[in-house]
């Protein structure tokens, strides 16, 4: 299984560079992931009348998505629990403040930093797919996870 996956797209809308980045990279999966801060609430319409949405809300977004996606969730597929969460404070520990948040899971989404983020420590796999839109030091990225019998991440630089 594929899942595309998004974080701190920072969009008032789904304009057409961004829909053709997406209907080109995630062409072939089955669900994706956003880890919050979409800004405006047609960026989840659009991407969810693509695939199924599995999203949260980030420290960016209005009330409408607030009210529409929870703070963090865990999702199970193929056996491994996914731990989804937007992440705040300073990029420095976020991935320890995150570990934080969920109890048991073999993997955390995460966002907030803006700076791809594709490795296992210790028992957790830890994926951050940077942003599309609006990366500070890197290119703008975008990333995959492939489920099957292990979860392995993909960075893709737009």
């Amino acid at each position: 299984m594929k899942i595309g996956v998004l974080s701190d797209t920072h969009l008032n809308e789904p304009h057409s560079e961004f829909k053709k980045m997406i209907e080109t990279h995630f062409r072939d999966v089955e669900r994706i992931f956003h880890a919050g801060d979409f800004v405006d609430m047609t960026v989840a319409q659009y991407l969810s009348s693509l695939k199924e949405l599995i999203a949260v809300c980030g420290n960016m977004d209005p009330p409408e998505i607030r009210k529409a996606f929870p703070r963090k969730r865990i999702v199970e597929i193929a056996g491994f629990r996914i731990g989804v969460i937007h992440g705040g404070g300073p990029p420095f520990g976020m991935e320890s403040r995150v570990r934080g948040e969920f109890d048991e899971v073999n993997v955390i989404v995460y966002g907030h930093t803006h700076t791809p983020a594709n490795h296992q420590v210790k028992n957790i796999y830890f994926f951050n797919p940077g942003s599309p839109t609006r990366s500070f030091i890197h290119r703008p990225t975008l990333g995959l996870l492939h489920i099957g019998e292990k979860i392995e991440g993909e960075i893709i630089q737009i």
